[in-house]
């Protein structure tokens, strides 16, 4: 018989075969016995793709992230390999988490390196990493009204600089001559310590997410400043990793899905 995984480990085959002796004992009804089994499994299995299903598109929508949890993310599929030396970065975002709580806002990760991370840290400084030792910005703070965020970054000089609401932090300088390694998973309300596992409940996301799209390259400031005030195509061009309106994305958890109003 084939198998298939369960969240959980609780609710399995047996134990729900147990339940179901008034319908064929062990010892006497072994045929209907494995027919109830196959409709059980085949029941179980399409409850756990439903629940991953990959979906597209999310114009006008907004995710909310309601809770603090170890298991609430979204996943997020590009367009193509992440393999980047250069980007741009958009996101709009509201939260009312204290400033003195961590936050994941993005993270990427290959099987041994977090890529690209990018955090509200306990001091309210915002922070970009790459496989390392991060860059620490002092920006607005994240409040419960929606800020539009945007970082960009390129390789050959390492200038790398938080977009707020369409004003352009101070410039630093961080890891010029550095390569994004490809291969790996966005996720949105987790920062998994290691590929796709190691979940925290006390980094996770609480608050909402629109409007994510990025480049593999670096827009322009007419670019940042048309996306921060809602326009879109021919002033600025669409995400070619990720465009939020063809976005392929896996919800799990206590993530909802809700009208942009």
């Amino acid at each position: 018989m084939p198998s298939c995984p369960v969240q959980g480990g609780k609710r399995t085959v047996h134990g729900l075969l147990a339940s179901g002796t008034e319908l064929a004992t062990q010892e006497k009804q072994p045929h209907i016995r494995m027919m109830f089994a196959m409709v059980l499994l085949g029941a179980l299995c399409l409850s756990s793709s439903v629940s991953l299903a990959t979906q597209v598109g999310l114009s006008e929508k907004v995710l909310v992230f309601p809770y603090e949890t170890d298991f609430s993310y979204v996943a997020l599929i590009p367009q193509k390999e992440m393999g980047l030396r250069s980007f741009t970065l958009c996101m709009r975002v509201a939260t009312e988490l204290p400033e003195e709580r961590q936050i994941i806002l993005f993270a990427y990760r290959t099987a041994d390196y977090d890529e690209l991370n990018i955090w509200r840290e306990k001091d309210g400084r915002i922070s970009f990493y790459m496989s390392g030792d991060g860059a620490f910005f002092h920006l607005p703070p994240l409040t419960t009204f929606r800020t539009s965020l945007c970082l960009t970054w390129e390789s050959r000089t390492g200038l790398t600089a938080f977009w707020v609401e369409g004003k352009r932090s101070a410039y630093q300088v961080y890891k010029p001559g550095h390569t994004i390694r490809p291969k790996g998973t966005v996720l949105l309300g987790q920062d998994p310590d290691k590929h796709l596992g190691g979940l925290e409940a006390v980094q996770s996301f609480v608050g909402e997410v629109t409007d994510l799209n990025m480049w593999d390259f670096v827009l322009s400031r007419s670019m940042i400043q048309a996306w921060h005030y809602g326009h879109k195509v021919p002033k600025v061009p669409k995400g070619n990793i990720f465009d939020w309106a063809a976005i392929e994305y896996e919800a799990n958890g206590n993530v909802m899905v809700v009208d942009d109003d």
